[in-house]
């Protein structure tokens, strides 16, 4: 009976906690559907591919659904690569090709590394098809010619003329020498192949090109969660509503939070590049720097937001409900589904999510060696996130104050 009491307890809580309802039942539902939409678009990756004074032979064997191909008369891959954003170049002199990997994407150069392999083996495969057809048709026609020969060596020699049968025997063995030559040296055209790798090497993986978003992702994520509950703990046990009681301004009050928290997001920012750079021992090509201030912004647009949905909620356990709305969805949009393939309503959705931009930074200046000029716009974005928040959580701040 006790148990069955604290169970309509439970459910007389839940139902009248309305929000707690929708977001457990409607929360699931709306994320699964964006991964279907997402993943969705995204069935096929494309790579883009530069090149120069190639065989159109090799060109034609290159996988074409999986490799865009472009071409340039400029040999110089680096500089080709880094105007034209491309996933790799490639030039040839003679028979030896050189592939150039841009290596940002290592999703892409290996897409641009399986289509060339294939497509070389496919074309010697090709090439030695056709080789071994001319040598078949020229072999049946020396055959032939040298069975007219043998045919009238034996009829000179019936004849009794043995000047033309010691003549036609010296052609015979000149026929005969020439088709097991012409046999050897008939060969399938060949082609070696030589990489080099602007952004980090043969060795670099997937999580390397992942990181810059996850770098930004969890930043986001803890600094989010608590601010967001530290802010609520604050309401609940009646600090905010004496600090509120004080001529303070809410403008100051706000100001303090960011200030404060925003100490512990450095050191937090800190310690988590730090530590993904040592002890993962990830190839960093740009300025380290530029990584620590992307990530801070992130982390103040974070404690914006944390406060600003905060006041939304009642409980710990409802601000824990809105991070699958807010937070997780915002991890899709960051560069582990490429955002150019995804459908335009998809892509509009992404340019307003903060965690778009800072990863786009990071993934720049990590991967590409992306200067400040370079990733201003994303850093400027995200200072207006900060700026726009920042208002609407000092407007907020006025239905708590009594008085």
């Amino acid at each position: 009976m006790r148990t069955m009491a604290i169970v309509r307890r439970v459910f007389k809580q839940m139902l009248r906690d309305k929000r707690t309802l929708a977001l457990m039942f409607l929360a699931p539902l709306l994320i699964m559907t964006l991964m279907y939409f997402l993943f969705q678009n995204n069935t096929t990756q494309v790579a883009s591919l530069g090149v120069h004074h190639v065989d159109q032979s090799v060109v034609n064997v290159i996988d074409t659904k999986n490799v865009t191909i472009h071409h340039y008369d400029s040999s110089q891959a680096r500089k080709m690569i880094k105007q034209h954003d491309l996933d790799g170049y490639l030039t040839q002199k003679n028979g030896q090709l050189t592939i150039t990997y841009s290596n940002s994407n290592p999703t892409n150069t290996s897409l641009i590394k399986a289509s060339l392999q294939s497509g070389l083996v496919k074309l010697k495969m090709k090439t030695l098809v056709t080789v071994t057809k001319k040598q078949r048709a020229a072999l049946e026609s020396q055959q032939a010619a040298l069975k007219k020969l043998k045919t009238a060596i034996a009829q000179a020699q019936a004849r009794g003329d043995q000047a033309t049968a010691e003549k036609l025997q010296k052609h015979l063995k000149q026929a005969t020498a020439t088709t097991s030559s012409s046999t050897q040296s008939a060969k399938a055209t060949s082609y070696t192949t030589k990489s080099h790798y602007i952004y980090g090497s043969s060795d670099s993986t997937f999580f390397e090109s992942f990181l810059p978003a996850f770098l930004g992702f969890f930043v986001f994520f803890f600094v989010f969660l608590i601010s967001g509950v530290s802010l609520l703990n604050e309401r609940t046990t009646g600090t905010l509503s004496r600090l509120l009681a004080t001529p303070i301004r809410r403008s100051e009050i706000i100001m303090g939070y960011l200030i404060g928290y925003g100490g512990f997001a450095i050191i937090q920012t800190v310690l988590t590049v730090v530590f993904t750079i040592t002890v993962f021992k990830i190839h960093l090509v740009g300025s380290i720097w530029l990584v620590f201030l992307t990530n801070l912004l992130l982390a103040l647009v974070a404690l914006t937001l944390g406060i600003f949905i905060s006041t939304f909620t009642n409980s710990e356990f409802q601000m824990i409900q809105f991070i699958p709305l807010i937070v997780v969805p915002q991890i899709f949009f960051a560069g582990l589904v490429p955002v150019d393939g995804m459908a335009s309503w998809l892509q509009a959705i992404a340019h307003i999510m903060p965690l778009y931009y800072g990863a786009n930074a990071l993934a720049a200046v990590m991967t590409k060696g992306a200067g400040l000029g370079d990733i201003g716009v994303n850093l400027l974005i995200l200072v207006g996130f900060m700026v726009v928040l920042t208002m609407l959580n000092i407007v907020g701040m006025k239905r708590y104050r009594k008085v």
